[in-house]
């Protein structure tokens, strides 16, 4: 009996030393790997969970501007976060985009509106500034910076449900602005530079220009003034065979 005593008590300090093969679980998550040649920039959405980060802690200045207020606009709605294909190039606000930074880009808020996003499936959430524009598909309201999509647990998954707070705009929301339509993306530059010229003898009073993105070509229609209310009718007009039809305010 004590041999037996002392033989337990033997293993059990061994297993307590070696860990009994198991290693305790740190909040350190590996990066995934590069992204291979042709992969989009949009990952698909994974059926798996991911252990959540504890929630960043927020600046002094970005916890000041919510403290005791109530967002001035509010909307949910699918997130992506957007990388590669796009960092280090210019943002929409004339800034060079970091993807490692916290950012969104957003079709219709104000440029450099205060946003708080929370992810509505983990809680996780994070203040940031809009510096850019789209996300340019179709059922996404916002797209978040690689930095932004890790703090708020986006990133891995892909796309989450969010709700987006907006605290500070330096323009209206609702009102004015300066507003185009922009159609794409187009594998083709022909294809794209044929429904510029199409567009062109649509809309005579809209300036209808063809450029070239990170994710193809794409066509963009102004219309006269930058009116809002005609780019609204504009975008409704817009056959789907035409391309897909994004609302994007300019300012």
């Amino acid at each position: 009996m004590r041999l037996q005593g002392f033989s337990l008590t033997a293993t059990l300090v061994l297993c307590a030393l070696a860990g009994c093969g198991h290693h305790a679980k740190t909040s350190y998550t590996p990066p995934p790997p590069a992204l291979p040649p042709g992969q989009p920039a949009y990952p698909s959405t994974a059926t798996r969970s991911y252990p959540a980060p504890p929630p960043p802690a927020e600046s002094p200045s970005d916890q000041a501007a919510i403290d005791n207020r109530r967002p001035i606009y509010s909307e949910t709605g699918m997130a992506s976060w957007y990388g590669p294909k796009y960092n280090k190039q210019r943002a929409a606000n004339g800034d060079v985009y970091d993807q490692e930074g916290i950012s969104a880009a957003h079709r219709t808020l104000p440029m450099g509106s205060l946003i708080r996003v929370t992810n509505l499936q983990t809680g996780q959430s994070a203040m940031m500034h809009v510096t850019d524009r789209g996300p340019f598909v179709p059922d996404r309201v916002i797209d978040l910076s690689v930095g932004a999509a890790k703090m708020i647990g986006v990133w891995r998954p892909g796309t989450a449900r969010v709700r987006i707070d907006v605290y500070e705009a330096p323009k209206s929301i609702a009102q004015g602005g300066r507003w185009c339509v922009q159609i794409g993306a187009f594998s083709s530059g022909h294809d794209a530079k044929k429904l510029e010229d199409h567009l062109s003898h649509k809309y005579q009073t809209a300036n209808v220009i063809e450029f070239t993105g990170p994710t193809g070509h794409w066509v963009r229609i102004r219309p006269q003034a930058d009116d809002k209310s005609k780019a609204v009718e504009i975008a409704k007009e817009i056959n789907p065979k035409e391309g897909e039809a994004y609302l994007v305010r300019l300012d």
